[in-house]
């Protein structure tokens, strides 16, 4: 099957490829390296804003929301145009994919303008508040509490592995208002500013980076939260957290998309395994697809994400082994954009192998997708 452009794709792409080719920020100007996913640079921030204001940032959103109404197959030319030239829309991804995303879904018409237009327009940055020690793919059994006092929630528990915690202004934020309720019931979600007395953030490193401090553990203690930061209804936090991940899931699979063909052009392989790659690739693509309509199948997004998750992994084993000993080096950063992806692209394989299983893990672990798929799909008991 071959899928090719109609004449309305292929102008909406072409109009967004000569934004870019206009726009683009230059070597020159894209000297600062982001320090983490919600640390944004002075030179991101004008670039994010400039696709904006342009309506390129989410092209699907109206006006308002950076965008300008785009129909789903528009959206896909945009996605697809932006990782063909290996560029990025924001540093800090989780606040434009998954919070930003969360709040114009689920949240007020006061907290859209108060929180997601500033973090889409690079004003903020923002990081999300799920895993905690003891729930990390099992969210619902979270136990940092939220307790109502007057106009306020007191917040107190912890949350781990919340990425760029320690450079975000903002956590979109999951917890326990009602501790008699089945696990999946007594959740909220609220929006805590991270300059609030009580909310300490604790950034380390990974197996793939140790220096590269991204992770943090969040303390609360005794954090009062004013009631009008509760996004969706008291007690209906699963919903909200069901959509966050709904959002964080369809940028993984994109994401490992792409590393599939970073894999397909920078790895050596042979035919078998070539045929593989390209198999796979496509795979992931057409399943993406399905899920860009409507309604989503969630149980669908499962079998994605542990596909693109699982064949990623494969991908970079089966490359780090055959560069032997130099797998271990690091590559020369050539082609075009490479200023807007360094962190990705200067990797050895050895780290880009051990980066591999993060998306094992984030956005529900794959034996939880295994649990989804066979529940779900498969019609298979508990």
């Amino acid at each position: 099957m071959r899928l090719a452009d109609d004449p309305d794709i292929g102008r909406f792409r072409a109009e967004f490829a000569a934004f870019l080719d206009a726009h683009l920020p230059t070597a020159a100007e894209a000297v600062e390296r982001p320090r983490s996913s919600a640390h944004v640079p002075a030179w991101a921030r004008r670039w994010q804003r400039t696709l904006f204001d342009a309506g390129w940032l989410l092209p699907g959103q109206p006006p308002e929301f950076g965008g300008r109404n785009a129909t789903l197959p528009q959206q896909l030319a945009h996605l697809e145009e932006l990782a063909r030239r290996r560029i990025y829309h924001s540093f800090n991804p989780q606040g434009l994919g998954i919070v930003a995303a969360s709040l114009i879904t689920f949240g007020t018409d006061e907290q859209k303008h108060r929180w997601a237009v500033p973090v889409l327009r690079a004003e903020i940055t923002a990081a999300l508040g799920m895993s905690e020690p003891g729930a990390g793919s099992d969210l619902a059994s979270l136990r940092t509490r939220a307790v109502a006092d007057g106009d306020h929630f007191v917040v107190n528990g912890q949350k781990v592995w919340t990425s760029g915690a320690h450079d975000a202004d903002i956590l979109l934020t999951f917890v326990r208002t009602d501790p008699d309720a089945p696990k999946h019931k007594g959740i909220s979600c609220l929006v805590i500013p991270t300059d609030t007395d009580g909310v300490v953030r604790r950034p380390f490193g990974s197996l793939a980076a140790p220096d590269d401090l991204d992770f943090n553990e969040v303390f609360f203690t005794d954090v009062r939260v004013p009631r009008e930061n509760l996004v969706g209804p008291l007690n209906e936090g699963w919903r909200v957290a069901n959509g966050s991940l709904g959002h964080e899931r369809t940028l993984l699979w994109l994401s490992f998309a792409e590393r599939l063909d970073d894999l397909i052009r920078d790895a050596p392989c042979d035919e078998d395994w070539y045929a593989t790659l390209l198999m796979d690739a496509q795979a992931l693509r057409l399943l993406g697809y399905r899920q860009l309509g409507p309604d989503p199948d969630p149980a669908e997004i499962s079998v994605l994400k542990l596909l693109g998750s699982e064949a990623v992994q494969d991908a970079s084993l089966h490359a780090l082994e055959a560069h032997g000993a130099d797998g271990l080096r690091h590559p020369e950063l050539t082609g075009p954009y490479h200023h807007m992806n360094a962190e990705d692209f200067s990797a050895s394989w050895f780290e880009r192998y051990a980066r591999s299983f993060a998306g094992t893990i984030a956005g529900g672990t794959s034996e939880i997708q295994r649990n989804i798929i066979a529940e779900r799909i498969l019609g298979l008991p508990r």
